[in-house]
């Protein structure tokens, strides 16, 4: 398979502007309050109705349709994924990069940081 020069510029480009990166909890915060953001729990749907962020959707990453429900999602949104204290989420980022998502950020220590700042988590 032969490939143009433009085609490989491009395909090194988008590589490199992809973003897929651990940020800490005020840096988090301050992202979702952009209104940017797609916020995503990949916590199971137990520790989802025990507490969540505001605004979360929640994809279990324990599912066996996990990567097939990550890859259903519009890779061109911007996304900050949490879990319980960032594990979870940060394999979640790092498939999301693999599955092409442009922008993805992790919640570094998870939602017991974000409890832990005293910022609000709903039931």
């Amino acid at each position: 398979m032969r490939f143009a020069k433009s085609q490989i510029f491009t395909a090194h480009f988008n590589f490199y502007r992809m973003n897929h990166q651990d940020i800490d909890t005020r840096s988090f915060k301050e992202k979702l309050e952009e209104d940017a953001y797609v916020l995503l729990d990949v916590r199971t749907e137990d520790e989802y109705n025990a507490g969540h962020l505001t605004g979360s959707m929640n994809i279990d990453f324990y599912s066996h349709n996990f990567e097939t429900d990550i890859d259903e999602l519009d890779k061109r949104m911007k996304y900050l994924v949490y879990c319980r204290s960032g594990n979870r989420s940060r394999q979640a980022m790092y498939l999301m990069r693999d599955l092409g998502f442009e922008e993805v950020y992790n919640l570094a220590g998870g939602i017991i940081s974000w409890h832990d700042h005293g910022f609000e988590i709903v039931k």
